[in-house]
């Protein structure tokens, strides 16, 4: 068999070249087994482990299906958690970038005001929490007259955390005249319920090739007393030595004490749990995929919303008591084809929830001696070496793709009769400038943000500087955001 390619699935020209600025090169499992289905408009259930690539499997035929001059939202992806809608609008904003998709995130804990600004504009993908989905078609701020395309990501997650019932509320509002297509990482009965109430004659696409987890991971497990965890976790990362490493706990309690400890032996490190303000938690998330600290405490919350192809090693300083989060937990690392390490701390009480976990994913996980104090004196040396250079982020998709583009902020909008159409024609007259240099445009009330893509930014911001967009003058600078 001829070896596979996104060339063999027929897409246009913008989505090929941000699949190649992505350094998608080759489909993984799940996509070669979606996206020819998906381009096909029909509906499917999809079970993939985590770490599969299956964001991009229904983000590819997403954003090359969505037709770009229709105003109203196409596509409503539902994630349970905000992270992971975060993480979603970011990947799909990447893959559709040069066919200029708009995709906006809403989610609880950010402002209601901002998301229905955001909602007054052309967009052309909504991806979002349960409930504040639902706020914003009660309030009318959702429009879903024009919905083709419902996605349903990560659904036992949906059912574990008691949306299910807001998941059905959603679907029953959605034309039946739609396409449908259910992720999940597995498949439990009232997932199955949903799919055969709510979908037309869906195609089963089950990715086990690899097993429940994936095998580019090494699992192992140490036995350890609570009062000797802190000391084993020092000890363990001396030894491993990773380049980036997230520590799982249970509870935030658990994960304010392991950053204290951890932050007090000077390592580069920050935590993530439900208690930090949403706002913090996504700056948290994006210093760790920039590179800014090597170690990221988490509770659970974090398993969900991380896409970061390089983290080398995964720690699980709790048990997790739900044997999928072991599944999720670990996925964070051996993505992308690249090998990582999962390290599980067990106390002597926690023996029921390692042997679920083992019936679960089919193995028993390997038991292996805590570090020896020789063994941790040789590697210190290099550990204080790696601890005090940057991690080096091999593989930042989003920077990668924008690295050639600049936002540009102009002072008028709406109220000043503005449309994308005139910042086109003015933009695309400057000499060595088209319309292919100009991207996402997102018009206010009282200002507009133009993307201008292929390192035509500079040349635009000085053509600007003298040129009037319909016979109006307006302030044009480089945007923060």
């Amino acid at each position: 068999m001829s070896e596979r390619t996104f060339d063999n699935y027929n897409l246009s020209d913008e989505i090929k070249r941000a699949l190649a600025g992505l350094k998608y090169k080759t489909p993984t499992e799940v996509q070669s087994e979606v996206i020819p289905r998906a381009i096909q408009n029909q509906d499917l259930v999809v079970k993939s482990q985590t770490g599969s690539g299956k964001t991009a499997s229904f983000g590819i035929p997403v954003c090359e299906l969505i037709e770009w001059e229709e105003k109203k939202p196409q596509a409503l992806i539902l994630t349970p958690t905000r992270e992971l809608a975060a993480q979603v609008r970011e990947d799909l904003t990447n893959i559709g970038r040069f066919k200029r998709i708009k995709c906006i995130a809403v989610y609880g804990k950010e402002p209601f005001s901002k998301q229905k600004e955001e909602l007054k504009q052309k967009n052309h993908i909504v991806v979002g929490t349960p409930g504040r989905v639902i706020d914003h078609i009660e309030r009318g701020t959702l429009i879903l007259d024009e919905i083709k395309y419902l996605i349903i990501d990560e659904a036992d997650e949906m059912l574990n955390m008691g949306f299910i019932d807001e998941v059905e509320s959603i679907i029953e509002q959605l034309s039946s005249n739609r396409v449908t297509m259910v992720f999940s990482a597995t498949l439990p009965k009232d997932v199955e319920n949903l799919c055969h109430k709510y979908m037309k004659n869906p195609i089963n696409i089950e990715i086990a090739s690899s097993g429940i987890t994936t095998e580019t991971i090494e699992h192992c497990l140490i036995e350890a007393k609570e009062e000797e965890k802190i000391s084993l976790l020092k000890n363990v990362t001396v030894i491993e030595n990773p380049d980036s490493c997230i520590i799982f706990c249970r509870t935030k309690e658990h994960v304010d004490t392991v950053f204290s400890e951890l932050e007090k032996s000077n390592y580069s490190c920050e935590k993530i749990h439900g208690g930090l303000e949403q706002e913090d938690r996504f700056a948290v998330m994006d210093g760790f995929k920039r590179g800014n600290f090597r170690y990221l405490i988490a509770t659970d919350v974090a398993a969900r919303g991380i896409d970061i192809d390089n983290v080398t090693l995964v720690i699980n300083y709790d048990v997790p008591m739900e044997k999928e989060s072991y599944v999720h937990r670990t996925g964070r690392t051996g993505r992308a084809g690249n090998k990582g390490k999962a390290i599980t701390f067990a106390t002597a009480y926690e023996g029921k929830y390692i042997k679920a976990i083992e019936k679960y994913i089919g193995f028993d996980i390997p038991l292996i001696e805590a570090p020896t104090y020789q063994e941790v004196t040789r590697g210190r040396t290099a550990f204080e070496e790696k601890s005090s250079s940057r991690r080096v982020v091999k593989n930042n998709k989003t920077e990668r793709i924008n690295k050639d583009i600049i936002k540009l902020h102009f002072n008028g909008g709406k109220k000043k009769k503005l449309r994308a159409v005139d910042f086109v024609g003015t933009i695309a007259k400057i000499p060595g400038v088209t319309a292919d240099d100009i991207g996402i445009i997102t018009i206010q009330d009282h200002l507009s943000y133009v993307d201008i893509l292929n390192g035509k930014g500079s040349l635009v911001l000085q053509a600007m500087e003298n040129t009037t967009i319909k016979g109006k003058k307006l302030k044009v600078s480089i945007a923060i955001k």
